[in-house]
């Protein structure tokens, strides 16, 4: 830092917070216990792997969304700062007010006028403050590495985000995407992901450009009619045969039943093939689940209506971060969705193979590839982690 610029020490740190002040997450946690020890390397090692927020005019970036127009603020020791928050200290959603996703590693090159300080989190315990010449911002650029951790393979929770009661259980329902996209799992507030990318995301994925489609497709999640019907029917037959028989029926029995029952609804020669072809690609699965510990050695999928639901979460939250809806709809349909899985499935663990098949069968095409991975990182990460929602909220 050059000694010409104020040290964070020299700024107040924390007005207004009490001594006992709780983290809302690991990174603030981190920045917080670096600060009070007076390490600026640890401080910078936990920037240079955070996403960093810039708030916005949601109209201004409407208009403009590559371009971030990054305001000054004065802090208290009269300063002028560019001010970024890490995600757990984002103020409360608001309609008209966005956030851009920034990196250290963008902030590093960004064409600064040297006497101005980079404010992380100004005025909070997790705060850090940083001189920002050439010098300085080359010296950032050593921490900008690549992390060695593998993407989709930490689950994130916030201290101030729902832990208990039916918001919690149905944001649990959608912790396989959270994980995915390395988000917290249990938060309903300003971003899911930056703005701008989450209204190109549900342009170019879903097909949603206004409230009205994200509706749409809402529901369509939480009536478990977006997946193909087809897995479902061949795992209802299933069903069927062993309430008769009063067992599991062979392999042989489920595919040549399913075939019959297709033909019987008038499907052609070729769908009753692909529902053959599915029954198989079906028993495939499950033995792997069953080797990977997906499911218990006698374990089964009755429904993959876990899959559906479970996106329907993550629509809500999408839908809330792009602004198509505020959080009071997306909340409702998060219990909604937790309710509709409660009522399919007898335990977490049911909930998560149920949810892996509908994914794998919809992607994946026994590859065993990162549709595959991903499901089973999630949940291990879901049954093990002391902290996970599943080890702490009851299915029951």
């Amino acid at each position: 830092m050059n000694m010409n610029q104020p040290h964070p020490s020299h700024i107040p740190h924390g007005y207004g917070y009490p001594a006992s002040w709780a983290a809302p997450s690991e990174t603030e946690r981190l920045l917080h216990e670096a600060g009070m020890r007076g390490d600026l390397a640890g401080q910078l090692r936990v920037l240079a792997g955070a996403e960093l927020y810039i708030g916005a005019p949601k109209a201004e970036v409407d208009a403009a969304p590559e371009r971030i127009t990054w305001r000054s603020h004065w802090n208290p020791a009269g300063w002028s700062c560019k001010p970024v928050l890490t995600r757990g200290m984002l103020p409360p959603w608001h309609p008209e007010w966005v956030f851009h996703g920034v990196s250290l590693q963008w902030i590093s090159k960004f064409d600064w006028d040297p006497s101005e300080l980079l404010a992380v989190n100004g005025g909070t315990p997790a705060q850090v403050l940083l001189a920002a010449n050439p010098q300085d911002r080359k010296a950032w650029r050593q921490y900008c590495v690549p992390s060695d951790q593998p993407d989709g393979a930490r689950l994130i929770g916030l201290r101030h985000g729902a832990l208990q009661g039916p918001l919690a259980y149905g944001l649990a329902c959608g912790v396989h995407l959270a994980i995915v996209n390395d988000v917290p799992w249990n938060e309903v507030g300003t971003v899911y992901h930056e703005y701008s990318n989450e209204i190109s995301f549900l342009r170019e994925i879903w097909g949603i450009t206004e409230r009205s489609q994200w509706q749409a497709q809402l529901h369509y999640l939480l009536d478990a009619r977006n997946s193909p019907p087809e897995p479902d029917f061949t795992l209802r037959v299933r069903e069927g045969l062993r309430a008769g028989l009063g067992e599991l029926p062979t392999a042989d029995l489920w595919r040549e039943t399913a075939a019959g029952h297709a033909q019987d609804l008038g499907a052609g020669q070729a769908k009753v093939k692909d529902i053959e072809d599915l029954v198989r690609r079906i028993v495939r699965y499950e033995a792997r689940f069953r080797a990977d510990g997906l499911l218990p050695p006698d374990g089964r999928v009755t429904t993959t209506v876990a899959y559906d639901y479970g996106r329907a979460v993550n629509l809500a939250r999408w839908g809330l971060s792009a602004r198509f809806c505020h959080p009071h709809e997306a909340e409702q349909a998060i219990v909604h969705a937790g309710a509709l899985s409660k009522s399919a499935y007898h335990s977490w663990q049911d909930f998560s193979a149920a949810y892996a098949l509908g994914r794998v069968l919809r992607f994946d095409d026994e590859k065993y590839g990162k549709w595959y991975e991903q499901n089973l990182v999630a949940h291990r990460l879901l049954t093990e982690n002391e902290g996970s929602p599943w080890r702490n909220i009851p299915w029951r």
